[in-house]
Parts: structure tokens; C-alpha cells; sequence
């Protein structure tokens, strides 16, 4: 399959090495958060993601600040490796290009309310019509059924989903998570069923219609909390930093900063008691299984926080980890990139070359047989317009 290609200045090169998705062509009609974030990953593992935007553009061109050169670096995080191209639905002539890119794409993207698009035969089934492989995801707030009306912003879903409820301190108000933790998370939930639909295709050669919604991303990303509800009847609460079935889980005071601290198990708490210099509290009946301290952590705590005051963040940091206890201070984002630079992960991606060059973040995932790739710079508003016009107004070889 044929995939636009551009020579023209301020664009950069094909990519040099093959990714494990390379050969895809993903029509991305998608806006904001969690359908973009979905295609920059399939992007960055070589599909060829065409980004379809109206003339005002993506939301997320105007959410500033932070910006970079007058450019939204909200909009920089998720359209790395991507082409955008402005079409207009009004337009019969633009709505015919994009038909033309639903029958050449192996995959096509979605978020908008439910109906929105079979005005314009923009729907799975028209998709369908014209190209009966291809994959479709569709990305809701609510789904398509009772909840297809209700508007999906992630901080809505934060709330209704029940994650409010128990992010905050026992005796305060609700909190929301400080990123859009369930946008990232359909979007994630959204590329592995792209994924396993393509896996499928393999054996039917059909397509199919993909569907995601942020609530039902959220109630299985509250995993041990809606599973306690749904299996047990049990409503958790909300308990500032703590776990409620371990302990301890939790921040913990050092003489400088605060500091987490997960003895997740019977070693890791002995381990944490000897490297305090309480190698007794681990054999006390009171705490020696994770059920006692969680059940008598009010008497724990205050020993604990006898000894771990005695320490600086940095010296606890190194001592509980070269002992075997996870332990962090809490960082800054800087303080996270930079962490992730002396632990040789590698965190920043420069993308793009030149004046358009940008470090952003790396995609997580390494391959031993492949590599995600950084070659094209977020796309200015409508910058391969032209290009891509010209690819499908040229026939198929």
C-alpha cells in the first residue's frame, strides 16, 4: 500500500528503520486527548497516521499555556509522526477525499458523539462500504447506548466514575488526578483493540467496528476497587496516600521531605525494620504479617515515623533500596525526567530536525527487533493538506 510522501521543506525524511507497524495507514478523524494519544503510539511504531482537522484545528492547538514557540506543547505530546490535513465535512469534494482515504487505510479513528458523523457517511458502516478491512475504533464518553447524548471530558468521568471519591485526604474534599488519567487510558485500551482486530483480520480478512468509552476504560482501570465493589459489595474510601490493604503503602516523613515507602510484603517490612534500626518490630505479633499492620496501623505508624524522621529523603532512598524496600521521594516532573536520565531509560525523543526540532518524550516501549521512530515533527494546522490531496487524487497502482 502507497503512503504520501513529502520532499518539500520543513518536512523531514522517511523514516530509516522499519517499525513493527510500518506499512499502516491510519485515517486519525480524532480531537483532544485520548484518540490522539492512541495514534501517536501507533504512529511512533511506524503506521502512517493521517490527522484529520477542521480549519480551527484540534482543540488542543489554542490549551496553553506551556507553549514552545507560540505552539502548545499539549499539542506537541500527542501529534509527533503525524500528517494533518485540513478537510472541510460541508464540502461534498472534501467528504469524497476522505472516502478515498477510508478505502486506502487499514484503520480509522474516531471521537465524536455518537451519529455525529453518519450525516456525512463518515460512520463505521459507510467506512465499511467502501473498504470491508478496515478497522474502525470509535472513542465515547458514555458509550452508544442510554449515555450516547452525554458529553465525554475526562474530569467529568473522574467524578461519575467514582475515582474523586477516593483520591484526596479521609477528612477533606475530592481531588482529581493531576493528568487526564482516563483519556490516556481509553486511548491505551483503544490501540490494543486496534491491535487485536488487525490480529484478527489476519485470519478472516474482515474488519470490524472497535469501540471505546471512558467510563467503562475507568471502572476497569479502578481495577481493585470496582472489582471489590462488584465481587464483594465493599465502597472504598478515600484515604489520602494509604492503601487499604497494605501497609505500610503510603508517604512517609523523613527530617527533610517527604518521602513513599511500599513494604508490599512480610520481607520488605522486616527489611524496612532493619534498615531503621527496629529489627524487633518485625517479629512483634501487632505487625508481623501485612493483615496485622494493616489492621493495627494506627499503633504502627507513629513508630515508624520515630525512626524515619532521623533520615534525609536521599540517604532513606538509597539505604531502603539497596536493601530491597521501594522507596521514592516526590519528585517534580523535572525531578522525573532527570531520574529517568541517571537510571539509563532514556526519557527524551528529539523529533523533527533543524528549527522544528523538539525533545519530547520517548515512546515507552523498546523492541529487540525493531524501534519506534521520531522523524516527523508536530504537524502545523493543515501543513500535508496539499500532499495528501494530491496522494488520493492519484489512482492506485
Amino acid at each position: 500500500m502507497n503512503e504520501p510522501t513529502s520532499a518539500s521543506a520543513g518536512q523531514v525524511a522517511e523514516p530509516s528503520t522499519r517499525g513493527p507497524l510500518d506499512g499502516l495507514i491510519v485515517a486519525d478523524l480524532s480531537r483532544v486527548l485520548a484518540g490522539p494519544y492512541c495514534s501517536m503510539l501507533l504512529a511512533d511504531l511506524g503506521a502512517t497516521v493521517i490527522k484529520v482537522e477542521s480549519a480551527a484545528g484540534d482543540d488542543t492547538r489554542a490549551w496553553t499555556p506551556p507553549d514552545k514557540d507560540g505552539v502548545s506543547t499539549y499539542l506537541m505530546s500527542i501529534t509527533r509522526n503525524k500528517r494533518s490535513s485540513v478537510l472541510d465535512f460541508r464540502d461534498p469534494d472534501d467528504i469524497a477525499l476522505v472516502h478515498e482515504l477510508y478505502r486506502r487505510a487499514d484503520i480509522a479513528r474516531q471521537t465524536f458523539r455518537p451519529g455525529a458523523l453518519e450525516k456525512f457517511e463518515l460512520d463505521y458502516e459507510s467506512a465499511r462500504a467502501i473498504n470491508p478491512g478496515i478497522i474502525y475504533l470509535s472513542i465515547t464518553g458514555f458509550g452508544t447506548g442510554a449515555g450516547a447524548g452525554l458529553p465525554g471530558y475526562d474530569l467529568v468521568v473522574q467524578a461519575v466514575s467514582g475515582l474523586m471519591s477516593l483520591t484526596g485526604a479521609s477528612d477533606g474534599p475530592a481531588y482529581r488526578a493531576g493528568i487526564s488519567v482516563f483519556d490516556v487510558m481509553t486511548g491505551l485500551h483503544g490501540a490494543i483493540g486496534i491491535l487485536a482486530a488487525l490480529h484478527q483480520r489476519e485470519e478472516t480478512g474482515e474488519g470490524q467496528h472497535v469501540e471505546a468509552n471512558l467510563l467503562s476504560s475507568a471502572l476497569s482501570g479502578l481495577v481493585n476497587h470496582s472489582g471489590g465493589f462488584t465481587a464483594a459489595g465493599v465502597v472504598p474510601h478515600r484515604m489520602g496516600n494509604a492503601h487499604p490493604s497494605v501497609y505500610p503503602y503510603e508517604t512517609m516523613p523523613t527530617k527533610d521531605r517527604n518521602v513513599i515507602i511500599t513494604a508490599a510484603n512480610d520481607r520488605q517490612f522486616r527489611a524496612l525494620c532493619e534498615v531503621l534500626g527496629i529489627p524487633e518490630i518485625a517479629d512483634d505479633e501487632r505487625f508481623r504479617l501485612n493483615a496485622d499492620r494493616t489492621a493495627n496501623r494506627a499503633e504502627l505508624h507513629p513508630v515508624l515515623v520515630e525512626r524515619l524522621v532521623t533520615w534525609s529523603a536521599d540517604d532513606l532512598f538509597v539505604a531502603l533500596n539497596d536493601a530491597g524496600v521501594p522507596c521514592g521521594p516526590i519528585n517534580t516532573i523535572r525531578e522525573g525526567v532527570e531520574l529517568a536520565e541517571r537510571l539509563d531509560l532514556h526519557p527524551r525523543a528529539t523529533v523533527g530536525d533543524g528549527s522544528r526540532a523538539v525533545d519530547l518524550v520517548r515512546n515507552p516501549l523498546t523492541f529487540s527487533a525493531a524501534a519506534p521512530r521520531y522523524d516527523f515533527p508536530p504537524p502545523d494546522l493543515g501543513e500535508h493538506t496539499d500532499e495528501l490531496r494530491a496522494w488520493l487524487s492519484t489512482p492506485l497502482g
